[in-house]
């Protein structure tokens, strides 16, 4: 590792789904010295859900060295982890690297999590509002999504794939409507925001031979543990994509093949929303450096280290 001075205090890895962004951050993370992997993905916060979120551990290994990760199984599936919790927990573990003098590497998929962190929004807490969530019960998926659209406020619709979590984001829009934000500390971080480039085609390519792996890997078995343990089918809807999916073929409402036609129309689709997202992050002021993510890891990682250090 190489013993340098930073003049950033975060590296950000961001990209769309399947673009190879754990393994980098690792090869990072073992490039630089005290370097340690803060993840930026709303799914992988909770435990037991491993295939469907890709959360690689076996990748923060390299010939028996172990990169440091944090928010990474931290909450028990069938619970909901929001924003709000994020940027706390995410404040936690930053302060902490700081402290030992770490170097944080920031690494997801989730937009409005990097973005939320990247430009210090402050949040509250948003409780549920009964009266609004039943009015919406009524609406379509597609209805709800263009209520969301009409608000001005940040919102993360990557992730809106489902009337419970569109219906929470209308519900955390309303209430910032009418409720201002007190402010509360949150740090203006000096970052590196490094995007990983993929051609269409060859992420398209990609996603479906991982969609193909992780069910050979047993991700419908997972799924079905979650079922047994006790997490409700309504729960593991709510998550999205894979749970969502699987779910559906696990209680009967979808034939197998067609399960994973559906889903892996949806896992591009949610690709393309989330380089949307990135592009949007930089008209709003985050600045990302772009790679090639088709070039051997050494040479990215060589060629981030010298924006880190130039």
């Amino acid at each position: 590792m190489e013993q340098r001075k930073e003049k950033y205090d975060i590296l950000a890895v961001v990209g769309p789904t399947a673009c190879g962004k754990t393994s980098l951050a690792v090869d990072l993370a073992l490039s630089i010295d005290g370097a340690e992997i803060i993840s930026a993905d709303s799914r992988q916060v909770y435990r037991g859900m491993d295939i469907g979120t890709g959360k690689d551990i076996a990748e923060y290994t390299r010939d028996g060295v172990t990169v440091p990760s944090h928010l990474i199984d931290i909450v028990d599936a069938g619970e909901k982890y929001n924003l709000f919790e994020f940027q706390r927990d995410f404040l936690v573990a930053y302060e902490d690297m700081k402290a030992r003098g770490s170097f944080p590497i920031m690494c997801g998929g989730s937009g409005l999590y990097v973005e939320s962190v990247l430009k210090g929004y402050r949040l509250l807490p948003v409780p549920e509002n009964p009266v609004l969530r039943a009015e919406l019960e009524e609406k379509s998926l597609e209805e709800l999504t263009a209520i969301l659209a009409t608000y001005k406020q940040l919102h993360n619709n990557t992730d809106t794939d489902s009337k419970k979590r569109a219906i929470r984001a209308i519900e955390i829009e309303e209430y910032y409507l009418s409720c201002p934000v007190e402010e509360r500390s949150f740090p203006r971080l000096n970052a590196l925001v490094v995007g990983m480039s993929v051609d269409r085609e060859i992420r398209r390519e990609r996603i479906s031979r991982r969609l193909r792996e992780r069910l050979e890997q047993g991700m419908v078995d997972e799924v079905r543990g979650l079922l047994d343990s006790g997490v409700t089918s309504e729960q593991l809807v709510y998550y999205g994509l894979e749970y969502k999916f699987l779910t559906l073929y696990l209680t009967g409402a979808m034939e197998y093949d067609e399960m994973v036609r559906a889903l892996e129309i949806a896992i591009h689709q949610f690709a393309k929303r989330q380089m949307t997202w990135f592009r949007g992050m930089e008209k709003r002021g985050v600045p990302i450096r772009w790679v090639d993510a088709s070039l051997e890891s050494g040479q990215v990682v060589e060629q981030i280290k010298g924006m880190l250090y130039e």
